[in-house]
């Protein structure tokens, strides 16, 4: 396809999919999450940075086309935090959500698990939650760090809870209920 029919002009700081439509949204948030982005060296991501600059400032080099803008945007977008400017970790951006959260899940849905093994994959994933959250944050406005370590203490200790509460209460829900509580075999 044409740079024009596949990329639209460029327009800094706003999507290059219509934001209109279901399928637009769709197209966006698959572009954020795009895990491609987590590969970008710090090279490239100087390049981008510098040629969103130099559209800015009106500086384009010539033969500058849409779509190398939209990629520039694309990739400073998904590593430089909005208000900060800073860079956010590999793990914590939303590019890296699914790739670095799904040894965690995983670790959740282990069967059989001991009381520690429950309290570590659910301290786990709520800290990675936390992280990615506090590293996405609105931070135009400064908040107090208690803020912050007082949503991750409730997150962690609910998360603990119920799962232990779960665990615990899984073979009496499953005898009152007269449904077989599926285990796997230890030691077959």
């Amino acid at each position: 396809m044409s740079d024009c029919a596949e990329y639209p002009n460029f327009k800094l700081g706003e999507s290059r999919f219509d934001q209109g439509s279901f399928y637009g949204r769709l197209r966006h948030f698959l572009d954020v999450i795009d895990p491609r982005t987590l590969f970008v060296s710090e090279r490239r991501l100087k390049e981008c940075i510098a040629l969103l600059e130099h559209f800015k400032n009106g500086t384009l080099p010539p033969g500058i086309t849409n779509a190398q803008l939209w990629e520039a945007q694309k990739v400073k977008q998904a590593i430089i935090h909005p208000d900060t400017g800073e860079k956010i970790p590999m793990p914590f951006r939303m590019s890296g959500y699914v790739p670095f959260g799904t040894p965690v899940v995983i670790g959740l849905l282990l069967p059989n698990q001991t009381l520690a093994s429950t309290i570590f994959w659910q301290w786990l994933n709520q800290s990675h939650n936390a992280c990615v959250n506090y590293c996405n944050r609105n931070a135009t406005k400064p908040t107090p760090v208690s803020t912050f370590v007082q949503g991750y203490m409730g997150a962690v200790s609910s998360a603990v809870t119920i799962a232990i509460a779960v665990s615990r209460l899984e073979p009496e829900i499953a005898a009152a209920t007269k449904c077989p509580v599926v285990t796997y075999n230890k030691g077959l």
